[in-house]
C-alpha cells in the first residue's frame, strides 16, 4: 500500500514547476526517507508518507510576511488534493495536523507520533551536508550576504540571519537537535550537527 501511494504522489508532481529548489520533489523524497527510518513500527506510515510529500505544497519565502502561515495553507491544500485522490478519509485530519505542525516558524506543538516524526525528518534537512547546501541556496534567493566581513561570527554585534547566511547557524540550525521530538531523530541529528560545526571551524580557520 505504501509503495502504491508513493507512486501516486510522485505522479502528482510530474511536470510541476518548483520555483524554490530547496522545497522541491527531492526535498519531499528525502524527508520521507528519513521519516521512514526514525518512525516506530506502530506509527501510521501512510499518514507520515502523505505529510512528507505534501508538507511544503505552500512554502512562502523566509522574508515573506505570510511565512508563518505556510504550513496552514499547505495543510488545507493537501487535504483537498488527498480527497480528490480518494485517500482514506479517516487519515486526512492526521495528515493535516502533521503538515500544520512541521513548520519551525509556525511554532505549533505536534500532538501525534506521526506529526513528531514528520517534524523531525523535515528539520533534519536543515542540518548536515544537505543543510549546508540549502542554507546557502536560500540565502542566495533572499539576496543575503554570506557573512559580515568585519565580524563574521557576531562577536561584537547582534545576529541577523536575514542579512547574513552564517548567522542562521546560530539563530536556528544549531538549536534544532535539542528541539527534536523522537529519540531516533536526535541520534541522526547529532551526527549531522557535527558537519555544521566542522564547517564553521574550517571557515573560521580560512578567514
Amino acid at each position: 500500500m505504501i509503495d502504491q501511494w508513493r507512486d501516486k504522489f510522485e505522479n502528482y508532481f510530474i511536470g510541476k514547476d518548483f520555483v524554490d529548489g530547496s522545497h522541491d520533489i527531492g526535498h519531499f523524497r528525502r524527508v520521507w526517507n528519513v521519516a521512514e527510518k526514525i518512525c516506530d513500527p506502530d506509527d501510521d506510515k501512510l499518514t507520515i508518507l502523505a505529510a512528507c510529500y505534501f508538507h511544503d505544497l505552500v512554502s512562502y519565502p523566509k522574508n515573506h510576511p505570510d511565512r508563518s502561515k505556510s504550513s496552514e495553507h499547505a495543510a488545507i491544500r493537501a487535504a483537498e488534493i488527498l480527497s480528490q485522490m480518494d485517500f482514506p478519509r479517516d487519515k486526512i485530519e492526521r495528515v493535516k495536523h502533521a503538515i500544520l505542525t512541521h513548520s519551525f516558524s509556525a511554532n505549533i506543538k505536534p500532538e501525534t507520533n506521526e506529526a513528531k516524526v514528520v517534524q523531525d525528518a523535515d528539520r533534519m534537512e536543515a542540518i548536515g551536508a544537505i543543510g549546508l547546501a540549502r542554507v546557502f541556496y536560500v540565502s542566495g534567493m533572499m539576496g543575503s550576504k554570506l557573512f559580515d566581513s568585519n565580524d563574521p561570527f557576531a562577536i561584537n554585534r547582534e545576529l541577523d540571519d536575514k542579512k547574513f547566511a552564517i548567522d542562521h547557524f546560530h539563530t536556528k540550525l544549531l538549536k534544532l537537535p535539542d528541539m527534536l521530538q523522537t529519540q531516533k531523530g536526535k541520534s541522526f541529528a547529532r551526527k549531522r550537527t557535527e558537519v555544521l560545526l566542522r564547517f564553521l571551524e574550517d571557515l573560521k580557520e580560512e578567514l
